[in-house]
């Protein structure tokens, strides 16, 4: 649970990792006893990757939104894009409405509309290009609501 609190509060921000669920379950890989997905109540919240890095849900993301500090790791995209990606589709640069600051390239990043978590994805530019540029994609998104059932509401 340690290094677990640690990895959060490196890679998003001072103060994210109070807001892990308290009875959170781990699963451990049998080969080599490293963390392998951590879960609440049946929904999944990060799986630890092998560089050490998070790879978060937009559940768990949606849970760390309460912090201030976090919101700087997410992208806002504007409505006109906001049905693609709930279905899992990449956010390009034109669509995005505000960027935080801490977007770095191949970062998890969390994609925002109306305050909502609606999908998760690996940042292809950096905060700085993402607002520079028009055209191109920012984020290819991983893990989206369209698995889910919970929607987004207009």
């Amino acid at each position: 649970m340690e290094k677990l609190r640690h990895s959060l509060d490196s890679l998003f921000g001072n103060g994210t990792s109070k807001f892990l669920p308290k009875d959170a379950e781990m699963t451990f890989s049998r080969k080599t006893g490293r963390i392998r997905t951590v879960s609440h109540k049946g929904n999944l919240l990060c799986t630890l990757r092998i560089d050490g890095s998070l790879a978060i849900s937009t559940y768990f993301a949606q849970i760390l939104l309460k912090n201030k500090k976090f919101k700087e790791n997410c992208v806002e995209i504007n409505s006109e894009a906001a049905p693609f990606v709930e279905q899992g589709r990449s956010v390009f640069c034109r669509h995005v409405v505000t960027c935080g600051k801490n977007v770095r390239i191949s970062a998890d990043t969390p994609v925002l509309f109306k305050n909502k978590v609606i999908a998760v994805g690996r940042a292809i530019l950096s905060s700085e290009m993402i607002s520079d540029f028009d055209r191109g994609v920012a984020i290819k998104i991983r893990d989206s609501l369209k698995s889910r059932s919970e929607k987004i509401k207009s």
